[in-house]
């Protein structure tokens, strides 16, 4: 008996010291340079990443660079980030389109979202502007509607890609509104708003950062937002909801995440970092000038986020019928 108590106390001493040194195991650091992929070129989630690379790399004492790797709705940069090594030395700066949309969109996937790649954190989400050039005679949805149904398929909107929000978004209206327009995908979205500003398309769904300058200077004009409410700094721009479309409520969203089995503790270390720079007060006023709403939540809110998103953006894709170019 005694026997069995001395071995038991050598166990819970073994244990305790065992805890101890886990809690005192220094904190993971890269060893190397990181690279942040942006998987689309001239978008919010390039500025976002250009936002928190230098604050990143003051906290973890080693260069971050930011990479442009566009292309197949995402998919080209966020497979590049899924089959890099788990060691935390790659990011992705991943979006609706590769994470969530894709998965439906297209027939065949380079990579699996949920299994190919691990959730850090959800930075921001934020709803669209429905916006349109100025030389296009509509000031609201109303009018829009009316004109596309008095000229079907003559009028054409951008994208930033196939895939992505401002894609699926449109065709939701386009469903709902019984109307034709044509579809024009870009890489990016800053070759979709120069064709967009010049007048080559007529119309786009694009988040507030894209547009809010180019309507303050009235190269574009903003007619409505897909969110459930209307947007702070424009309270005279009525939302889709308001306009006689009560089911359209489409949100974009951005977040972090490293390759697959990226351990734990890496994982935390960039949750750590990042959720403290996104909240910081000079960060978090300039997404917030740009419309977009801090989250800044763990990996396992994440992870339910874009399970969730999968079925949901992929019930859209469905009805629509929409389809990868």
């Amino acid at each position: 008996m005694k026997l069995q108590i001395r071995n038991l106390l050598v166990l819970v001493l073994a244990l305790g010291l065992g805890s101890v040194a886990s809690a005192q195991l220094p904190e993971w650091a890269p060893t190397k340079p990181v690279r942040i992929i942006v998987p689309i070129v001239g978008s919010t989630n390039d500025v976002l990443a250009r936002l928190v690379a230098p604050k990143l790399q003051e906290s973890l004492g080693q260069p971050v660079v930011v990479e442009n790797k566009g292309g197949a709705g995402g998919n080209i940069g966020a497979d590049y980030v899924a089959k890099s090594p788990p060691d935390g030395h790659t990011l992705l700066v991943g979006y609706n389109g590769p994470l969530a949309i894709n998965v439906t969109l297209f027939d065949k996937m380079p990579f699996d979202p949920v299994r190919d790649l691990v959730p850090i954190t959800l930075a921001v989400t934020s709803p669209q502007y429905l916006v349109v050039n100025p030389g296009v005679p509509v000031k609201n949805v109303a009018e829009l509607v009316a004109l596309a149904r008095a000229q079907p398929g003559k009028l054409s909107y951008a994208s930033v890609s196939v895939g992505s929000a401002s894609h699926l978004t449109m065709e939701m209206l386009k469903l709902e509104a019984g109307i034709d327009l044509t579809h024009i995908p870009y890489k990016g979205a800053a070759p979709a708003l120069t064709d967009l500003v010049a007048g080559n398309v007529q119309a786009a769904f694009m988040v507030p950062g894209n547009v809010l300058q180019f309507a303050k200077e009235g190269r574009l004009r903003l007619i409505a937002s897909s969110g459930a409410k209307r947007f702070p700094g424009t309270p005279n721009v009525p939302t889709l909801v308001e306009s006689g479309y009560p089911g359209l409520v489409a949100t974009s969203w951005i977040g972090f995440l490293a390759a697959g089995g990226t351990p734990r503790n890496i994982v935390d270390r960039y949750h750590k970092e990042l959720a403290k720079i996104l909240q910081s007060p000079d960060v978090r006023d300039r997404l917030t000038a740009m419309e977009f709403d801090v989250v800044a939540g763990t990996p396992e809110q994440f992870s339910a986020w874009i399970r969730s998103e999968i079925p949901r953006w992929g019930k859209v894709i469905k009805a629509t019928g929409a389809k990868a170019d």
